[in-house]
Parts: C-alpha cells; sequence; structure tokens
C-alpha cells in the first residue's frame, strides 16, 4: 500500500482559498478530502482525478482500483492512521496492498478531529464501517447492472466484486465509471459484514507509516518546511501571567544568523490556547534562534503568580481536603455512620504537578500572507497537532478571518499526551510569519516545554472508611482537591468539574450502603491541562491505594477483598449515580461490574497471584484494578526493593477489556507505552515551582524510565470481547501506579501515599 506524507511546501502565486475550493466540491464528488495537501495538490485534485469514485468523504476509488482512505485523526504513535483506513478496507473488502492513505487537514465537516481521550476508534468505527459499506453496495449494484443479476448475488472479496454461482468478477476499478452514475443509499440500508468475515479488524498489521518512520523519511512537526521560513525561539514570561516590562536585544541582533528580534503580546485573561506572550528571536536556524534568545536581556514584570509555592501550596490542598466540601455523590449517611463506628481507617494522598514531556516538543510552521492594508488573506499551518481544527479556532481570531478559512496540515506526531491538543504554539508561529511576512517555524525547546506546559493538576485526597465486622466498608467518605481544567478556559474556576470528578472518584464502583463523595476548592497559579488517563491519576491511585489499606486492616487478601468490594455482577446505575459515562449510551457502554472483576481474576491468574507470598524477602506483588475511558484493567505488579531502598520493577502483568479490538499489537504496544509512563510519573514525575517558577527545566530534573529502571517483563492480556469498542491508549495508565505501591507495601511493609516514590520512603530493615 501507499502513504502520502503531508505536503509542507509553500503555495506559490496559486491564487486559491480553502473555502473557494471546498464550496466547490460536492461531498457526493468529493475525491479531494482524501488528497487535502498543500494548495497545488487542493487546486489540481479534482482535475488529477476526474474519473474517481467518491461515495463517501473518507473513501474514494481510482479508475485503476486504488482505494484512497482519508485519515482525520492524528498519528502519534497510537496507530490510528493505520486502523481506522483498516476498518474501512475491511467493510469494502479492499486488497490493502492497493490502499493509500491521505492525511487530512482541519475541516469540520469530518467531524470529531481531536485526537484525544482515546476515542478515535470509540467515534469512528462505525462511521469507517459505513463508508466501507456505502462503497461496496455501490460497486455491487453497478456489478449487478452489468450482469443483470440481483445485487444479492454479488460480493466483495479482495478488491474484486464477484458473482455467487459463477466465476464472474470485476476488479473494483472497472466497475468504477458505472458506480459513480449510482445514488449513494441511504446508511440505514446498508448490510454490514459479519464478524467472522473480518480480515482486517482485530488482525496485527505493521503501521502504515513504519518504513518511513524507520528510514527517516516520515515527517515529523519538528522537520516540516516551507520555502524561506525563518526559525523562531521565544522566551516566554517565567511566571504565567507575567508580561515584559523591559527588553534589551543588542546582542541578540548582532549575532550570527539572528534576522530580526520581535515581541509577541501576553494574552488577555485566562490562559485558554493564547500564547503566553514573550520575546521571540528568528533567525536562518533553531540553533541561531536559541543562541540569540539566550543573549537577550528581558526585565519582566511576574504578575499575580510569583509567589507560587508548590510546597506551601500541597500542604494548602491537604487542608482543604480535610475539611467538608461540595457532595457530587451521595448514598446514605456516610458521615453520621463514619461518627458511629468503632473502626475507621483515615489516609490523605497527594499527586504533585506533572508534565507531557513528549520527546518530540511542539512546533508549527505557519505562512501568512496579507494584502497591501495588513489584512490577512490566507493562512496555512503545518503542524504537529492532536486537534487541527483547535489550530483553525485559535489562529484564525488572532488573524482576523474565519477560522474556516485557516488551512492546517497536519504531520506526524512524536507523541502528544493531550498537550498538542493545545495550540498556542500554532498561534505563535501564526503571528510572528504575519508581522515577517515569510514562513516561520517555531520549536519549544525542552526547557520551554518543561517550564510553560499545561500541567496536570497537583492534588490532594482524603479518604475515610467505617469498616464493618467482616472488614467490608460500611460507610466510605472520599473528598478531592485539584486546580480545575476549567481554569484554562474560564477566569476563576476553582473546583474539579463534575466530568473531572467522574474520573475514579465519584465513579467509585464499590458496593458501599453509605457513599459520600465531595471536591474541594483550589485556584490554579499555571496553566492545566489534560495529561493521559487525566484525573485517573490521582483519584485512581488514591482509591485502589485505600482499598488496599482496608484490606490489610481487615486482613484479607487483597485480591478477595477488592472482589468483594465490587459486589455483585451487576450493571451500575449511571443516572442514579449522576455519572455522564463520558458523553457515551448506557446502552452501548454499561459500567460492568463483571467486567472489571474479570479482568481481575484474569490478571490475578496469569501473575500467579495464589504463589505471592512464597517470594523472598523484599519482594511483593500489588493488585489495582479501574474503568477509565470506558474500558477496564486490572493490573498486578512484582517489585524488588533493596535494604537501603533501591525499587526495581521484575515483572508487569495487566488485563484489558476494551471491547472489540481493531489493532491487536497497537493495543499491546499502547499497554507497554502506558507502563513505561505509569512507572515514570510514580516514580520520578514531579515538576515544583518556587516564586512562581518551575524548577525543573530538562531531563536531569524531569527524570524519565530509562531501560535500567524499565520493568523487565511485561505481560499483556487482551479480553476477547464482541462489546463496543472502547479506551486503550489512556485506560492502560490509572491501575498501574496504585498496584505498584500495593506492591512496595507488600515488599517492605511501606505505605507510599504521596508521589513521587522517593528512595528513602523505600528503605526497609
Amino acid at each position: 500500500m501507499s502513504v502520502t506524507q503531508p505536503h509542507t511546501g509553500r503555495r506559490g502565486e496559486l491564487n486559491v482559498s480553502r473555502r473557494t475550493f471546498l464550496a466547490a466540491v460536492s461531498a457526493g464528488s468529493l475525491v479531494l478530502m482524501g488528497r487535502l495537501g498543500g494548495i497545488e495538490e487542493l487546486a489540481n485534485a479534482a482535475v488529477a482525478e476526474p474519473d474517481a469514485f467518491a461515495p463517501d468523504f473518507f473513501v474514494s476509488i481510482a479508475p485503476n482500483g486504488t482505494v484512497t482512505c482519508l485519515a482525520h485523526r492524528s498519528e502519534m504513535g497510537t496507530g490510528i492512521r493505520t486502523g481506522l483506513p483498516r476498518v474501512l478496507a475491511d467493510e469494502l473488502g479492499a486488497d490493502w496492498q492497493r490502499v493509500a492513505i491521505e492525511q487530512a487537514p482541519g475541516d469540520k465537516r469530518l467531524g470529531d478531529q481531536n485526537t484525544d481521550g482515546s476515542n478515535s476508534i470509540r467515534f469512528f468505527f462505525e462511521r469507517m464501517r459505513v463508508a466501507g459499506a456505502t462503497a461496496r453496495t455501490m460497486l455491487e449494484q453497478a456489478a449487478a447492472k452489468r450482469w443483470s443479476v440481483d445485487p444479492s448475488e454479488c460480493y466483495s472479496d479482495n478488491h474484486k466484486i464477484k458473482h455467487r454461482g459463477s466465476d464472474k468478477s470485476f476488479d473494483f476499478g472497472e466497475l468504477v465509471a458505472d458506480a459513480r452514475t449510482l445514488p449513494v443509499p441511504d446508511a440505514k440500508s446498508l448490510t454490514f459484514k459479519p464478524r467472522n468475515e473480518w480480515k482486517y479488524i482485530g488482525k496485527d498489521a505493521p503501521i502504515t507509516d513504519l518504513d518511513d518512520i524507520l528510514t527517516g523519511k516520515a515527517v515529523f512537526g519538528i522537520d516540516a518546511r516551507m520555502p524561506n521560513q525563518l526559525f523562531a525561539v521565544i522566551a516566554r514570561p517565567p511566571v504565567v501571567g507575567g508580561k515584559v516590562r523591559s527588553f534589551d536585544a543588542s546582542i541578540a541582533k548582532g549575532m550570527p544568523g539572528v534576522v530580526d528580534v520581535i515581541e509577541i503580546p501576553p494574552f488577555e485573561g485566562a490562559p485558554n490556547f493564547n500564547p503566553l506572550g514573550g520575546i521571540a528571536v528568528l533567525a536562518d536556524s533553531t540553533w541561531a534562534a536559541w543562541q540569540g534568545r539566550d543573549a537577550l536581556k528581558i526585565e519582566w514584570e511576574h504578575g499575580a503568580n510569583a509567589s507560587y509555592d508548590t510546597d506551601a501550596f500541597s500542604k494548602e490542598l491537604a487542608a482543604t481536603a480535610r475539611r467538608p466540601g461540595k457532595v457530587l455523590r451521595e448514598t446514605g449517611d456516610a458521615v453520621e455512620v463514619l461518627k458511629q463506628a468503632d473502626n475507621v481507617v483515615r489516609a490523605d494522598y497527594s499527586v504533585p504537578h506533572l508534565s507531557h514531556a513528549p520527546m518530540e516538543t511542539t512546533c508549527a510552521v505557519a505562512d501568512v500572507t496579507t494584502d497591501e492594508s495588513g489584512k490577512v488573506t490566507a493562512c496555512h499551518i503545518v503542524a504537529a497537532t492532536q486537534n487541527p481544527q483547535a489550530v483553525q479556532q485559535a489562529v484564525g481570531p488572532a488573524m482576523g478571518m474565519d477560522p474556516n478559512d485557516v488551512l492546517c496540515n497536519v504531520t506526524l506526531l512524536g507523541a502528544g499526551f493531550g498537550r498538542k491538543s493545545k495550540p498556542d504554539y500554532c498561534v505563535e508561529a501564526a503571528m510572528l510569519s504575519r508581522q515577517l511576512k515569510r514562513p516561520v517555524h517555531v520549536t519549544w525547546t525542552r526547557e520551554d516545554d518543561l517550564q510553560h506546559d499545561y500541567y496536570h493538576a497537583i492534588s490532594a485526597l482524603h479518604c475515610e472508611a467505617a469498616l464493618g465486622e467482616d472488614g467490608l466498608p460500611t460507610a466510605w467518605l472520599q473528598r478531592s482537591v485539584y486546580p480545575t481544567i476549567g481554569s484554562t478556559f474560564a477566569p476563576g474556576a476553582n473546583q474539579p468539574a463534575t466530568w473531572e470528578a467522574e474520573m475514579g472518584h465519584t465513579d467509585l464502583p464499590f458496593d458501599v450502603p453509605n457513599l459520600r463523595l465531595e471536591v474541594g476548592q483550589a485556584d490554579a497559579h499555571v496553566r492545566i491541562g489534560w495529561l493521559r488517563s487525566v484525573c485517573h491519576i490521582q483519584q485512581n491511585f488514591a482509591v485502589s491505594s485505600f482499598a488496599d489499606e482496608l484490606a490489610h486492616a481487615a486482613g484479607r487478601d487483597p485480591l478477595e477483598y477488592l472482589l468483594a468490594l465490587l459486589g455483585g455482577d451487576r450493571m451500575l446505575d449511571l443516572k442514579a449515580a449522576g455519572l455522564g459515562n463520558r458523553g457515551a449510551s448506557p446502552d452501548d457502554y454499561p459500567f460492568d461490574i463483571g467486567r472489571l472483576k474479570n479482568v481481575l481474576r484474569r490478571v490475578a491468574i496469569a501473575s500467579g497471584w495464589a504463589n505471592r507470598k512464597k517470594l523472598p524477602a523484599g519482594r511483593g506483588m500489588g493488585i489495582a484494578c479501574a474503568r477509565s475511558f470506558l474500558g477496564y484493567t486490572g493490573h498486578v505488579i512484582e517489585v524488588e526493593v533493596s535494604r537501603d531502598g533501591k525499587l526495581s520493577v521484575p515483572q508487569v502483568w495487566v488485563s484489558l477489556d476494551s471491547g472489540t479490538i481493531v489493532s491487536p499489537d497497537r493495543v499491546r504496544a499502547q499497554l507497554e507505552g502506558a507502563a513505561i509512563m505509569g512507572l515514570t510519573q510514580a516514580r520520578f514525575g514531579k515538576v515544583s515551582f518556587k516564586n512562581g517558577r518551575a524548577e525543573q527545566s530538562n531531563f536531569d530534573g524531569y527524570r524519565m524510565v530509562t531501560a535500567a529502571t524499565a520493568p523487565r517483563a511485561i505481560h499483556i492480556d487482551v479480553v476477547d470481547s464482541t462489546a463496543a469498542p472502547a479506551g486503550v491508549g489512556e485506560t492502560g495508565v490509572p491501575s498501574f501506579a496504585p498496584a505498584l505501591c500495593n506492591a512496595i507495601f507488600a515488599a517492605t511493609g511501606k505505605r507510599i501515599r504521596n508521589l513521587p516514590i522517593a528512595d528513602h520512603d523505600l528503605a526497609h530493615g
């Protein structure tokens, strides 16, 4: 098969606007939606493929039989640029070797393009099947007409339409001209291939970009180039909300390669997706721009967040977590039962700010053209972005133009984890290009990335449970406190939103008669954003750690105790609990306690949990589970802790139930990556602030798990399920950290309640 990378060239002299072109093409003949690259392609695609058959936005078939599938989600290692087209190709009956994949630009007609929240397969599995079935049905109708038979006698197989009961067949390409004349069938009239006829869905396959990635041909955001472009590195306010008081650029301007130094105005109001402001150095190379930035002399006005200190703030959060807050879910009277109980267990947990730290930092190139009056006439962005529509929505107003007129092409991403769904860096590139009147490539350095991130929120959580005679809780009170992501969008937002609380807090699955789940208030002093698995990071850590504490307080096996806590197999009443279920229908995505218990049992069997007491001194196993992003995980982790506190992880086991699986190999890779990320966050992850500034600036301070510290073996178990496809990428994270810390307790008797884990916390006799 062939794969076309996004075009990154300059528009040249063609005067073709994105809106003019797209308005001229109807959905029924939208060949170009599978060909959107540079503006040259936009102008010429309809001419290049005048006879193609394109019954749907997402698929077209050329007279030579080549099937082009449109990839409208961003590829950052998940394999989505391969997975969704394979769903379409499977339903179409195409030969995968004759399929080409084209990357779409931002376009609202394609539906949600925010590759975030483990939603790509969930949102578009059925949509890709509709696209494939539509094209297949029309090809079958065209063949039936040629043979003068009923369409029910025709079927698709390996890029051919065949006739049942004879050896007659047509290649797809031979039917293109006839199929183009047929009416597009209503989606409700389509029939779909049964699961037992799937050839691609659920089967391993190399990602389509693999060869180009391995040979260095793949285009990532850092590689994007336009003729005559400049490179920009920006000095941003070290404290969020700060601004430039004065600056001296005389030395920087005299340095080799430096072309100009420009001040970027600061944002106003909430941080949102707007630039932080600062001083940009533009040069003929990133290195020259970087050196120029280091030569700037800037006096900053730090603003209201200059006193932010995470040591002090974490104490404030902990105090808030111990006081009554806003009740989001309540059953019975947990407060009264706790007052009257003889056996009450209490514990406090905390997680610090975390950074996304993708290996490829944020980067984009912009080409903005203006007329003589300075009005923007065209804007072309090429970016490593998770959400090209968000780029349009942010860049458009900044340029004084309709967002739909911003052309945003998407490159491959060297990871994202949620950071690259926020397009502040694209706005920076566009602002600088407009002023310089030539393309500008903005690159964030590692220091920029760690010190100006949309951080995962620092948090404190308080848990209380009253235990009955059987050791199970008769009451459970839990309070979660952290700056809300809502503060990024609305000034003054200071309390977790209901959807944030639902990530491991208010969706508590345990069968407890008296339950009270609260949140407290916390102001944001830095930009807060979503990081892989979002609030499950801190909330599942607390919930699953506390469950393990209760098991030991009750003198019961942690697995047996967890299963008892979960209660009987049932569907959690989402409506009664006031849970939004990530916007998914409870009919398609019920909260199935039986499935959660199943992954626990499976991972326990796989790990040999029953024999864990035979482990030598200093070694232990921990267990945890979670339902997150509509999927279910169970983790068992084995640790080894030396007497002086050195931690190693010999083995990790994870069982996943995420319904129908499209790309098993990518699922396994995602779970392996989740284990590495989960260990990194639990072991090393922490961004601290003094005087409003991030103290960490590179990987010497914000450490990553290396080959030497990674788990020595990761065992993956994926449940074979016919349920609707659920999350994978984010689902693999939440139950890792608590299982790890529960294992540390089993090995050392030391309970880890505050992340990250420090060696001195682990030393034992």
